[in-house]
Parts: structure tokens; sequence; C-alpha cells
């Protein structure tokens, strides 16, 4: 009888630590971390980031993560009507100059002001009656494609004065152009899919040092070749909007061989990450750098696409390393919901200060959030079966079958 208790009591803790998954982040603390997004988020990059962050958490219906979103409804209703990303889009297409083809005007950065091109691209479809949500996005894609300069190999570059690129960019632009190729559909929307995926490869082919992580500015007159850890998000987190993208578009089928290499891209970023994780859960700002500092906003990123990727390819070998960031991150949001112990987003080399906090810190809980959730409801509904509770080593397996069974079982049990 003790062995039968014995193993009745392991699969009702496994069954605990499941629901806890559910939780996340409390209501209220979530909502005051939006609000403090919305009130702080002003520059372009920011808006498209915010933007994106809500869509995710309150609108995930209309997110590239859910496979019935591209299209998405010609009308929204009251309970799906992503007011607050609306909003962002049409407060910046009524502030474009008729003049200017960029999203926003003088921005110095090519790719920022596209990353508010999905939330336009949305107000679009959904809104008939303005047009100008249409000239706006087609002239932000027409300025990104032939105006933008690029390098000899063909990549667009991430600043407008000069061929510069940064890791920042795959967060930005190639989102923008997924997500127009997805919905124009045909020949001209298969092409700006691959334009997108192309646009990808080019940069990791500058950017990708051999261990996987990739460098933060390369080109141009100065070079950032640390491996910044909010750079290594940025990129993992647009490549995994792309691939989502691709996969969810009408055309997914064409995209095979290209979903294939950018699934395994993201992979080899957040498996070389997490071998640099400190024993509290946070990553350092240059994450293989150990007299660099904590900092929360690219362990929040990196953690929001561990938590998509093990829904996306139901290996789940580094949730530990996940749940310990993920844990770090609600220790890090003060008592008025902002996020702390972030690295400064407009010097890459310096932290916060105290005084002062990172839009793109507070919306990057969100995308922690939203994607923990999904995790969590993926977990609970047998989508996602978790292979063991132990921590090993990024993308190494411990071969523990007896607690892979085991967890197996707690399905079952559940089931019944």
């Amino acid at each position: 009888m003790a062995p039968v208790l014995s193993s009745l009591g392991l699969i009702l803790s496994s069954l605990e630590a499941l629901s806890s998954l559910h939780a996340g982040f409390s209501t209220a603390v979530i909502e005051q971390v939006r609000s403090n997004l919305i009130a702080i988020a002003s520059q372009s990059w920011e808006l498209g980031t915010a933007a994106e962050a809500l869509t995710e958490l309150d609108w995930p219906a209309l997110s590239v993560f859910n496979a019935s979103a591209i299209p998405p409804p010609y009308e929204l209703d009251a309970s799906n009507n992503a007011s607050d990303v609306l909003k962002i889009a049409t407060s910046t297409v009524s502030a474009k100059p008729s003049d200017s083809l960029a999203l926003v005007a003088n921005d110095g950065a090519v790719g920022d002001p596209a990353s508010i091109g999905v939330a336009v691209l949305l107000a679009n479809w959904t809104d008939s009656s303005d047009t100008s949500y249409a000239s706006a996005a087609s002239e932000q894609l027409d300025y990104l494609l032939n105006v933008a300069p690029r390098t000899d190999s063909g990549a667009i570059s991430q600043r407008s004065d000069q061929v510069q690129l940064w890791a920042d960019f795959i967060y930005m632009a190639p989102p923008f152009i997924a997500y127009y190729g997805a919905l124009q559909g045909g020949d001209n929307g298969t092409s700006l899919l691959q334009t997108a995926f192309a646009q990808i490869s080019l940069y990791r082919d500058v950017l990708r040092d051999e261990g996987g992580l990739w460098r933060h500015v390369a080109l141009g007159s100065w070079e950032d070749s640390t491996h910044w850890a909010t750079g290594n998000g940025w990129a993992a987190a647009g490549m995994l909007r792309v691939l989502e993208t691709l996969d969810h578009s009408s055309v997914a089928s064409d995209f095979a061989e290209q979903s294939a290499s950018l699934a395994q891209w993201i992979q080899e970023i957040i498996s070389a990450t997490w071998q640099y994780q400190a024993e509290n859960g946070t990553l350092l700002n240059t994450i293989d750098d150990p007299t660099s500092f904590p900092d929360s906003s690219g362990t929040a990123l990196l953690a929001s696409v561990t938590y998509r990727m093990a829904v996306y390819s139901n290996d789940t070998s580094l949730i530990p390393y996940a749940d310990k960031a993920f844990q770090v991150i609600g220790d890090s949001i003060d008592e008025n919901g902002w996020l702390r112990n972030t690295v400064d987003p407009e010097t890459f080399d310096t932290p916060s200060a105290a005084s002062s906090a990172s839009p793109e810190g507070q919306a990057f809980v969100l995308l922690l959030q939203a994607a923990y959730r999904e995790y969590a409801q993926s977990v609970a509904s047998g989508q996602v079966i978790p292979t063991s509770n132990s921590t090993s080593s990024p993308g190494s397996s411990n071969g523990d079958d007896d607690d892979s069974n085991m967890l197996r079982r707690c399905r079952l049990v559940r089931r019944n």
C-alpha cells in the first residue's frame, strides 16, 4: 500500500504544480503594469511593442499566435474590440505627415516605425470606412522595401543615415512585412512572406556568433559586439512572430522549410541564453559577461519566447529556466506596477535610473504573462506534456523516463 500512496502523492503534487501555472501574475499587478506602459510609451518602437503586447495579452484571438487570426474579422465586436491597440494605430496615422513614407517621420530608425504597422493593418482590416490606414501601411512598406538603405547582400538597414544592422530590427520590421503579406494574399503576399524570412536570414548571417547568441549592432560607424540580452530577445521574439504568421497564413505549406529554419534559429538563441542564467533566475544585461549587471527586461522577453516555443514544439526542456525567470520578474515588479532592475533602453549598457522606468520592460511583462498563460492552458488541456520537473542543462535531456511517465499519468488522472 505504501508505494501506491507514495505514487498518488507524487501525482497530486504534480497536479498542484500544474494548477499553479494558471495564476501567473495577479490581475491587479498586470493592470498596474499595463496602465504604466500606456502612460509612458512614446517612442516609435515603444508604441509598436506596446501594441503587440496589448494584442497578445488582451486580444489573443487577434494575435498571430492564434491559428484563426489570419485574417482577422472585418468587424470587431464589443468583447474583442482591441480598442487600446487601435488607438495607437489611429494616433500614429493621424500624426503622420503627408510627405513621410514612414509611419513616424524623422525617426532615425528604419525598422522602429514599422513596428506599429501590424496595429495599422489591423485597423485597416477592421475599419473599411477609413482609407488612411491602408495608405499609411502601404507607404511604410514602400519605404522599407524601396527607399531604406541596404547592405550589398540586401539586408535592410536599421538606421536611415547609414547601413547598420541591429538585432532589434528583427522585432520591428519582418513581423510587419509578414503580416502585410499574409493579409494581402496572392503572389504579392507570398513574396512579402518570403521577404520577411529572407531579411531575418540575412541579419542572422551577420549578427549570429558561433555559440548561437547574436551580437547587438554590426556595420556602420560604430558596432556593439556584445551579446545584449534584450537584443537577443528582440531577435528571438521577432522570429517567433514571423514563424507564427507563416504557419497561420493561407500558404503555410509552401513555407515549411522556412518555418523549420526559424524554429531552429529561435531555439538556438534561447538554448544558448539559459546557460548563463543566474541562480536567482535573472539574466545579465550582457548575457555571457559575468561582470555585467542583472536585467529584468531582457529576462522577461526571453522567458516569454521560451514559454511560446514550448507550446510550439511541445519541448519543455527549457521551462525550468523560464519558471525561474518568471519568479524573478514577479519579484522585480514594485508595489506601483513598475518593473525594476531594467537596463536603460537608450544606452544599452547602463541600468535604468532609480527614478525612471523602461517602457519596453513594461511591455515585456505583458508579453511574458500572455506567453505564460498560453503555456499553462496548453499543459492543462494536455496539448503540451511536461517531460520533467527537474532542471537540466539547456538543450539536454536527463533521460528520466520515470518522471516523464509519471507526468503523463498526471494528465490521465486529471482527464478522468
